[in-house]
């Protein structure tokens, strides 16, 4: 097996800890022999608990002493809620590390790989980088622009509707199509609505028909602070928080924000900017945030150019000319996105593809 085999394994093994591990990112470990036998694997299963490294290491035990390790993302040198894997790494006695990607937190970022060098550590760096990347782009994403990675979904007919008119509830999508939709709800850490959808639909915004390890973020956008304090999501803290991202303006009115708040929301106040409310949610831990709704919001994220990653639900609908349209009438094919990827769902087709990739 070459090291591309053993490091598919630990991407594998990694993938497991979606949406389980965050606002830390998902690694997958594996230690191999000189004689090329798997001795040791794990994966980060949760925040604040061992990371995948240790638990390859307990596994592997003294049969560590020689071996390589294959880890999907470079291990860490700091003391967080765990102590530093590069330590254990060097007692270990491993002699040679073959790591997917540098860790982009300004507090490891190369200097665990320094140390391990530093140790006489062989180290390698590359191997299975792009599906890392992919498996973490929450994580780079954060670390990189300070915010979360934002994907923007939306359900439109094939004239390009999302809707029969504006402030007209259509429902679009199979049922196929949305249990896809409830399974993404399992891994992300937010979905995010407009004031409007919430004035429109007042949507419920939980996973259903699906496990969920940690509680699900929903997030209003909400400039005016037009949210009823009767809206059900309001009624459903159990699943997750409830935050209304506001400007000054709207935070003002204060007989409003109280009854909101005594309704349990959180009331966030950024600058009336996407970008802004996205930068204020990051500093939360929020590190995946689900744009779900509706046109105002999509086209003002769009334009901002802090849209990551595009996921439409495209249905057999036609709703003609008077139609509410998708991103202002942006054709399906116009979108520039890349590794576009296609798959049918009942009678819809999912279309999603990146925007903006981790560097």
């Amino acid at each position: 097996m070459t090291d591309a085999d053993y490091m598919a394994r630990a991407l594998f093994l990694a993938a497991r800890g979606l949406g389980c591990t965050s606002p830390n990112p998902v690694v997958g470990a594996v230690v191999v022999s000189a004689d090329g036998v798997v001795v040791g694997q794990g994966y980060h299963a949760r925040a604040g608990e061992a990371h995948a490294e240790v638990h390859a290491l307990t596994m592997a035990g003294t049969l560590s002493r020689g071996a390589t390790l294959y880890c999907t993302l470079e291990p860490c040198c700091h003391v967080g809620r765990t102590g530093p894997c590069v330590e254990k790494i060097v007692d270990a006695g491993i002699v040679r590390v073959v790591a997917a990607v540098e860790d982009p937190d300004p507090r490891v970022r190369g200097r665990g790989f320094d140390h391990l060098r530093a140790r006489g550590i062989v180290v390698e760096v590359g191997v299975g980088r792009d599906e890392a990347m992919r498996l973490n782009a929450p994580f780079f994403t954060l670390m990189q622009r300070a915010r979360p990675f934002v994907t923007l979904k939306a359900a439109v007919s094939l004239d390009g509707g999302m809707a029969e008119a504006p402030g007209i509830r259509t429902a679009l999508t199979s049922e196929a199509a949305n249990r896809h939709a409830q399974r993404i709800r399992a891994e992300i850490d937010a979905v995010a609505v407009g004031v409007g959808t919430v004035l429109v639909d007042d949507p419920l915004l939980t996973p259903r028909g699906v496990y969920r390890a940690l509680p699900l973020t929903r997030v209003i956008f909400d400039r005016r602070l037009r949210t009823p304090p009767e809206a059900r999501l309001l009624s459903t803290l159990a699943v997750g928080p409830v935050m209304i991202v506001t400007t000054a303006e709207g935070a003002a009115q204060e007989a409003r924000r109280e009854r909101l708040a005594e309704r349990g929301a959180e009331i966030v106040v950024a600058d009336g900017t996407v970008r802004s409310a996205l930068e204020t949610l990051g500093a939360r831990g929020v590190t995946a945030i689900l744009l779900e709704g509706g046109p105002t919001l999509h086209q003002a994220a769009w334009d901002e150019g802090v849209v990551d990653y595009v996921r439409l639900y495209v249905t057999p609908h036609v709703l003609g000319p008077d139609a509410l349209r998708f991103l202002d009438g942006v054709g399906v094919a116009n979108l520039p996105w890349t590794e576009p990827r296609i798959e049918p769902l009942g009678p819809d087709v999912l279309m999603e593809g990146y925007v903006h990739r981790a560097r």
